[in-house]
């Protein structure tokens, strides 16, 4: 059976490392009265193995679009010389609408987005998601128009221009395409909540009922906020979610190929 994150192992290390930032961006969460929860891998991880998936190398955390402003203007405030919010208002490189709190430098970037070598820093890190309410049919064109749109900056060679062209792609999905998104998302009999329209996820709907009121939950022996109904929040996204897979999909999902090659070695 295959070991994936024995202590010491580049995966591991940097699995520590990441609970550490949580704990500090939890702590900072509280301070400000910001509500928050374990979302996706990580909270399946604290379910079913109190801590990390073995082969997991990133952390997931989310909460309702109005808190997540909240957080934008407490971070952009954050003065650190070690950690870094960034976002599509604080790296001219960056274009998800989702943010991330990352480490100024140290650890392994585990993103497979080709932009990451003109980020503003490149540290380990982990991402923040919120959720709103919407259709997922609205998720789903916010989700073709936000990436349709962002593809013919990615080759760009030179800085000036392709950061000229990341700034119209933003203005524009920010002005236009996403606000025409939220409306078509208004008619919304269900009640769902999807991840923020145009940060691409938009098939598995949450529900207030499932998140709120918010409860505990272990993650590599601390207490962090989790939705108060773990089980039917998990089933809706994975389903049997206390089934492992495959060894085929646990490789397909590591990102940083240093993890990879530590785990499976470098000969294909």
């Amino acid at each position: 059976m295959i070991e994936y994150n024995p202590e010491g192992s580049l995966l591991r290390t940097d699995q520590l490392e990441l609970v550490k930032m949580l704990q500090v961006f939890s702590d900072i969460c509280e301070k400000n009265g910001i509500r928050w929860w374990l979302c996706s891998g990580t909270l399946l991880g604290a379910a079913r193995n109190g801590g990390f998936i073995p082969w997991d190398d990133d952390i997931d955390v989310s909460m309702l679009k109005e808190d997540y402003r909240k957080l934008e203007k407490v971070l952009a405030a954050m003065d650190s010389d070690e950690y870094f919010f960034q976002s599509i208002d604080t790296d001219p490189e960056y274009v998800n609408i989702f943010g991330r709190f990352r480490k100024k430098e140290g650890g392994r970037n585990v993103t497979a987005d080709p932009r990451t070598a003109f980020y503003k820093y490149k540290g380990i890190g982990f991402d923040i998601f919120c959720i709103e309410k919407s259709s997922r049919f609205a998720a789903h064109m916010a989700k073709t128009l936000y990436f349709g749109t962002q593809k013919f900056t990615l080759h760009m060679k030179n800085t000036a221009s392709r950061q000229s062209a990341i700034r119209f792609v933003k203005a524009l999905n920010r002005l236009v395409l996403i606000p025409f998104c939220r409306l078509v998302g208004l008619v919304n009999p269900k009640g769902q909540y999807h991840y923020e329209l145009g940060s691409g996820f938009y098939k598995s709907p949450f529900y207030y009922d499932d998140i709120f009121p918010l409860s505990r939950i272990t993650f590599e022996g601390v207490d962090f906020p989790a939705p108060g109904n773990t089980d039917a929040y998990l089933t809706k996204i994975y389903g049997d979610w206390r089934k492992l897979p495959s060894e085929a999909s646990i490789r397909k999902s590591i990102h940083c190929q240093d993890y990879i090659d530590e785990i499976f070695g470098t000969e294909e």
